[in-house]
């Protein structure tokens, strides 16, 4: 589970350490996304863009804009390897080929996978599991918030939003410290429920800080990686210990 959690984090944070990259700086890019939006993003040239947008598209929110900026992506793609460079990133993130509406298809599906794992094996524990356990209201609790961040990391990489991107990245925040809570619970928590509410309450404290921070004053990818890790890290050696 430790591993499971610490992934989640590795993977949501380490998919944007910044918000521009080589790609996405180059003027042939800039340009070329300029000169398709001047094209295809106004006047009648919009409405024949939107008549001709399959309607899967139009659901998940694909704009003219994006579509110029991810033909773009391609067309710096394929001058670097003309030129015999590496592929760069873009916005952060290496060139996925977009699948349907799937702008991540491979980690939209890992996602996928591993929410419906979270899915099997809650409906087990519960199944198995009386619910007069002492541990059972706080695991499965847990297993909902795994759900959920499993959720927002498919929709995440289905579709990278302002709103999904930032929901990936707060839900993945809330499983690591929810897992410190479990942890608490299992190793004081029974034998001192005031320690475990005292010690909830705190973790809420710090990841309504956390959020508040991110969204209100400054979405920095770099200090939400390492709040992430620290924390992962914090968990695991206090539950070997």
């Amino acid at each position: 589970m430790a591993g499971r959690t610490a992934g989640l984090v590795l993977l949501a944070g380490a998919a944007a350490l910044a918000s521009g990259s080589q790609g996405d700086r180059e003027p042939v890019y800039r340009d070329c996304v300029l000169q398709c939006e001047e094209r295809n993003c106004s006047g009648g040239a919009l409405k024949h863009f939107r008549s001709r947008q399959p309607i899967y598209m139009s659901l998940a929110g694909w704009t003219c804009r994006d579509d110029c900026k991810y033909e773009c992506m391609w067309v710096t793609v394929g001058l670097y390897l003309q030129e015999g460079h590496k592929v760069p990133q873009f916005h952060g993130k290496w060139p996925f080929s977009r699948f349907l509406f799937f702008q991540e298809p491979a980690s939209a599906v890992a996602s996928f996978l591993n929410g419906l794992a979270s899915l099997v094996m809650l409906c087990r524990y519960r199944t198995s599991v009386p619910a007069s356990s002492p541990m059972y209201p706080t695991c499965v609790a847990f297993a909902w918030v795994s759900l959920n961040a499993w959720f927002w990391s498919t929709v995440f990489h289905t579709r990278d939003t302002d709103l999904t991107e930032k929901m990936d990245y707060f839900c993945a925040s809330t499983v690591i410290l929810h897992s410190i809570y479990l942890c608490c619970v299992r190793t004081v928590g029974l034998q001192h429920p005031a320690v475990a509410s005292a010690f909830r309450a705190l973790l809420l404290l710090m990841l309504t800080a956390h959020i508040s921070y991110l969204s209100l004053i400054h979405f920095d990818y770099g200090y939400n990686l390492a709040a992430n890790v620290a924390i992962a890290s914090w968990k695991m050696t206090a539950c070997i210990c």
